[in-house]
């Protein structure tokens, strides 16, 4: 299901075309992928960013404006793509690892989780462009470019993680129902 969400998250400004920054869409993939680790745990988390990655891998249009393919893991965003990865990973074992499941480990899961997509991506675009798509700029104009996305991921990271708690409770509440019966 969040593979498919992710999909859904990177198209976005298809189906609202007014959702783009200087003609740079604007995506949901943070927000879904940071729900998949606090939801899936982990594994299933991890897992669900793979199948993602892989499938647009392999050519299905998943990716941002309909793209597929390897070339897009080699382009400016591929490291966002591949952060989604060990983002759902390591928000996952934050809360695996935390004792009770309460809003404060929520949030610090999903900071844990747009820091380490934000690091990731950008830092892999900065290399993209430096190294093999011969387009030098900074690393701290690497980061300038990428405010105004930090600023809208980071609202919808607050939003995932006010929202997660309900969702999960309600998850765990409805299956422990269905095992009991």
């Amino acid at each position: 299901m969040f593979a498919a969400l992710m999909a859904v998250g990177a198209n976005i400004t298809s189906w609202a075309p007014f959702l783009q920054v200087a003609g740079v869409p604007l995506s949901m993939q943070p927000f879904f992928c940071i729900l998949a680790g606090l939801l899936l745990g982990s594994r299933l988390g991890a897992l669900s960013m793979t199948i993602y990655a892989l499938v647009g891998i392999a050519g299905a249009p998943v990716f941002a404006q309909f793209s597929g393919g390897i070339g897009v893991i080699f382009g400016s965003t591929g490291g966002f793509i591949l952060s989604y990865i060990v983002t759902a990973f390591l928000v996952g074992k934050v809360m695996e690892l935390s004792k009770e499941k309460k809003a404060s480990a929520f949030f610090t899961a999903s900071f844990v989780g747009i820091t380490t997509i934000y690091v990731v991506g950008t830092t892999y675009m900065w290399l993209a462009l430096n190294v093999w798509m011969n387009a030098p700029m900074s690393y701290g104009a690497a980061w300038a470019v990428m405010l105004w996305f930090i600023v809208k991921d980071v609202a919808f990271t607050i939003l995932g993680a006010a929202i997660a708690p309900r969702i999960y409770f309600a998850v765990t509440k409805a299956t422990s129902k269905r095992i009991a019966a």
